[in-house]
């Protein structure tokens, strides 16, 4: 019996004997493993996917930078409100938290990122960016159309469960520390376990990839500022050139990797703005570089950063210049690795292997690319992963962040209906610890 099938037959017994609804019947393994195959065909129905295609085009084609999210996050409320799922706004400036079920524990929460990219889009087609300069290039759109068609097929089943599943729709995750934010809102503390995902162009349709442990890398910016003393060109001896400093600098900031990091534990350092000067026979007084350092523990990033600013100081003063180098944090706060939870891993397999068959649940190689749905995972267990979108038959997909960047939305229906069963599933495997509340209230939460 198909889960949709089950959860209306017990309905129908529970409502004839005048008995309370709840999901204390126990379900098979048979039952649990029908629901991500169930969800999967209604996100897949015609009407259904054609509401999430219309959803995801709206949002792509007015991308907003992060905490500017207003026009998203209204978008998202007036969906929610025709769902009649019950919200929190605004949480950490723009975003939004939504939660379906008993308002009691457990509480699971699904994650998406809202924010677009400063990013002109290049590639041609009728829901194109109408905003110059903004794109959603990295697939937030899709994100927040995969968490809204979630939240559609679970609030249609919410009588089957008990607990709550909370909605999370994140600001700013490029480089805003969004997720930072909303974690420091408090609004999560009772959470027990949290999913995210990314749309992957390079991997194919209909599979899934991830990993236990360290996913993604660590990540932070810096600045320096190489101070020296201009002159002609042609009388250096007259002048402390910090072009030569800074050339000093960025090789030196390679040789932390190569000479000191462990070769088994990968970071990246990469120098990727240098400015100075505005003519060829003139030294400039100072010079700017910029980048960014990547690392796969917490641990080797905040060795890095000391790192980091020793060696420009140091190469500095060999020169005889004077830096100054700022880290960003303010901006930019400082992104831990993307560490997925072990216990949660063999639970992922299992219910994306129960929807899309286990020989399309992959492993994959941690990247250095950073994500700030690391901020959940130092506070509640995490697990992140990756939905493929390649179809060789439609040609293929630029890569996150191009401004040819396109989403194959036929990715659309699986993201939905496998957020929906990871959350439905770990409802049904996690008993509640104590009395549900009142569904109206969420004060535990």
């Amino acid at each position: 019996m198909g889960f949709l099938t089950w959860v209306f037959f017990i309905l129908q017994i529970l409502l004839l004997h005048g008995l309370p609804i709840s999901s204390d019947s126990n379900l098979s393994s048979k039952d649990l493993s029908e629901i991500p195959k169930d969800f999967l065909k209604v996100a897949k129905r015609v009407e259904f996917f054609d509401w999430m295609v219309s959803i995801r085009r709206k949002i792509h084609m007015h991308p907003e930078l992060g905490y500017e999210e207003y026009e998203t996050s209204k978008l998202i409320r007036h969906e929610l409100d025709k769902m009649g799922i019950q919200y929190k706004y605004p949480v950490a400036v723009t975003g939004v938290i939504g939660y379906i079920g008993t308002g009691g524990p457990p509480f699971v929460a699904l994650r998406a990122d809202m924010d677009a990219l400063p990013v002109q889009e290049m590639g041609e087609w009728e829901h194109k960016s109408k905003i110059p300069g903004k794109m959603h290039a990295c697939g937030h759109d899709a994100h927040v159309t995969m968490l809204l068609g979630a939240a559609k097929i679970l609030q249609e089943h919410q009588e089957a469960f008990k607990g709550t599943i909370v909605l999370v729709f994140q600001p700013a995750e490029e480089g805003g520390g969004g997720a930072k934010k909303m974690v420091d809102t408090g609004t999560l503390d009772n959470v027990k376990a949290i999913f995210g995902l990314h749309v992957a162009p390079d991997f194919p349709i209909t599979e899934v990839y991830s990993r236990p442990g360290p996913l993604m890398a660590g990540s932070g910016f810096f600045e320096a500022v190489i101070s020296g003393k201009g002159g002609h060109a042609a009388i250096p001896q007259h002048s402390i050139d910090p072009i030569l400093a800074a050339s000093n600098i960025v090789v030196s900031l390679q040789h932390l990797i190569s000479r000191e990091a462990d070769p088994l534990d990968s970071q990246v350092v990469t120098v990727a703005k240098l400015k100075g000067g505005d003519a060829f026979n003139v030294i400039p007084d100072s010079v700017v570089i910029g980048g960014t350092f990547r690392t796969l523990s917490k641990e080797s990033l905040m060795q890095l950063r000391q790192r980091i600013e020793e060696v420009i100081i140091g190469q500095a003063a060999v020169q005889r210049c004077k830096a100054t180098v700022n880290f960003l944090e303010s901006e930019m706060p400082f992104t831990p690795p993307t560490v997925n939870n072990k216990g949660l891993h063999q639970y992922f397999q299992d219910v994306a292997g129960d929807m899309i068959h286990i020989s399309s649940v992959k492993d994959m190689q941690p990247m250095m690319g950073a994500e700030d749905f690391s901020f959940y995972q130092e506070k509640i267990p995490g697990y992140y992963y990756h939905l493929g979108m390649k179809n060789e038959t439609k040609g293929k997909l630029a890569y996150l962040h191009s401004p040819l960047f396109e989403i194959n939305e036929d990715a659309l229906p699986f993201g939905a209906a496998l957020q929906a069963s990871l959350a439905a599933r770990y409802l049904f495997e996690n008993k509640p610890e104590t009395t549900p509340l009142n569904r109206e209230h969420h004060d535990e939460l």
